[in-house]
C-alpha cells in the first residue's frame, strides 16, 4: 500500500501549513535548526514532491513545479523571518543579562607593598629622623669601588668567580655589586664632610637559591665619618636601630670579627627577641628562633679602615669613621619567623598580605 502523493495540492497545502506554524512555534534558535531540517531538509515534503516532479509527464511537470516551488518559496520565508526575530529576541537578552557598568571600579584583591620596600623605608627613616641622609649606588658597578677602595686584595676570595657575578666583556672590570659598600665609598668622594649616609638596596652573589641563600638579596649599609667617631658611636647607633626594628628592652653585643673594610671589626648580636634570652642554657623548651642560644647573629660592623679613607682623599689622622650593614630578609626572617628566603621572590600575594601590618 503506498503513501499519500507528494504532489497532490491537498498534500502541498497541508505541507506548507505545518511549516508556518512549526516555525512560528519555534521558541529559540536550536529548535528553529530542528524545525527547518523536518519542514525543507532532505527528507522534507518539499524535497520529496521535487524528486516527485521528475515522474511527471511533461505537460504537467510545469504545473507540479509552480505548485512546489510557491511551498518552498512561502516555507523558506517563514523561516527566515522567524530567525530574524528569534536572533533579536537573543540580542536583546544577552544585552540585558551581560551588561557591564563601566562606571563601577573593578573588585580587586587586597594588595600591599613588598616587605623588603617597607622594612627599608623604615629602616631608612629611623637615620633620616637622626640627620643622617640616604644615599644610593648603581647596581652594576666597578670594581675599584667595590673592591679596591674597600681594601679588597687583588687576591682576596671574594674575588672569584664563585662569590662575584662579572660583567661581560671580560676584562671590563664591571661586576654586579656585591654588597652596598661601594655606595658608601662613592658617599665619600661626593660629600662634604662629615658624611652621615644610609645605604640600602639589591646586592648580588653567585649563590645556589635555598632556604637561607639567594643568588639577589637586599642589604642596608650605615656609614658615619666625622672627627672624634669611636666605637662607642657605633654601638649607640646600633641599640638605637635594634630598638626601632625589633622593640624596646633588648640587647646587643658586639664580638670580634675580621672584614678587610674595617679595623677593629665585629659581629652584631642581638638578644633573642622570643626568648629574651631565656632558654640559653637553661634545659627549658628550645627557643625556634635563636636555637636556644639567646643571641641572634645580625649583621656585621666596625671602625672604617684608614686605607679606605685614604682611598677616598679622607685623612685618617684627622676624621674616624664606622660603618654597619645587614641583610634586610635575615632581619624579616628573625622578625616574623619566615623560614625561607624564597618567600620573599616567589610573588605570593598571601605572603605580602600576611606581613602588611607588621612589617
Amino acid at each position: 500500500m503506498s503513501g499519500p502523493d507528494p504532489l497532490d495540492p491537498a498534500t502541498l497545502e497541508q505541507a506548507g501549513t505545518g511549516a508556518l506554524a512549526a516555525f512560528a512555534a519555534a521558541r529559540s534558535l536550536p529548535e528553529l535548526a530542528v524545525t527547518r531540517t523536518e519542514h525543507l531538509g532532505d527528507r522534507s515534503p518539499v524535497a520529496l514532491a521535487r524528486r516527485a516532479i521528475a515522474g511527471l509527464p511533461g505537460p504537467q511537470k510545469a504545473e507540479a513545479g509552480k505548485r512546489v516551488h510557491a511551498l518552498a518559496q512561502s516555507s523558506q520565508a517563514a523561516y527566515e523571518a522567524r530567525k530574524v526575530e528569534l536572533e533579536r529576541q537573543r540580542d536583546e537578552r544577552v544585552l540585558a543579562e551581560e551588561a557591564v557598568d563601566v562606571t563601577v571600579l573593578p573588585e580587586r584583591p587586597d594588595g600591599a607593598r613588598h616587605p623588603l620596600t617597607t622594612i627599608s623605608e623604615r629602616v631608612a627613616d629611623v637615620f633620616v629622623a637622626m640627620g643622617w641622609e640616604l644615599a644610593e649606588g648603581p647596581e652594576v658597578e666597578h670594581e675599584w669601588f667595590n673592591f679596591d677602595a674597600l681594601n679588597f686584595g687583588g687576591d682576596h676570595p671574594a674575588r672569584e668567580m664563585q662569590d662575584t657575578l662579572f660583567v661581560e666583556p671580560a676584562g671590563s672590570g664591571l661586576v654586579l655589586r656585591t654588597h652596598t659598600s661601594p655606595v658608601q665609598v662613592r658617599s665619600m668622594l661626593d660629600r662634604e664632610l662629615p658624611v652621615h649616609v644610609v645605604c640600602p638596596g639589591r646586592v648580588y652573589r653567585a649563590d645556589a637559591l635555598d632556604a637561607t641563600h639567594s643568588p639577589v638579596f637586599a642589604q642596608v649599609e650605615g656609614l658615619c665619618v666625622d672627627e672624634g667617631i669611636t666605637m662607642a658611636h657605633l654601638r649607640g647607633t646600633l641599640d638605637h636601630l635594634a630598638t626601632a626594628v625589633f622593640g624596646e628592652g633588648l640587647r646587643t653585643r658586639i664580638r670580634p670579627n675580621y672584614f678587610p673594610f674595617t679595623e677593629p671589626s665585629a659581629e652584631l648580636d642581638l638578644q633573642c627577641f622570643a626568648c629574651r634570652g631565656a632558654s640559653a642554657g637553661s634545659g627549658a623548651e628550645p627557643c625556634r628562633v635563636c636555637a636556644s642560644e639567646g643571641w641572634i647573629e645580625w649583621g656585621g660592623c666596625g671602625m672604617v679602615h684608614p686605607a679606605v679613607l685614604v682611598a677616598c682623599g679622607i685623612d685618617p689622622e684627622r676624621y674616624s669613621g664606622f660603618a654597619f650593614g645587614m641583610g634586610l630578609e635575615r632581619t624579616l626572617m628573625f622578625r616574623h619567623g619566615i623560614e625561607s628566603i624564597r618567600d620573599f621572590y616567589e610573588g605570593d600575594s598571601r605572603f605580602t598580605l600576611s606581613l602588611r601590618s607588621e612589617a
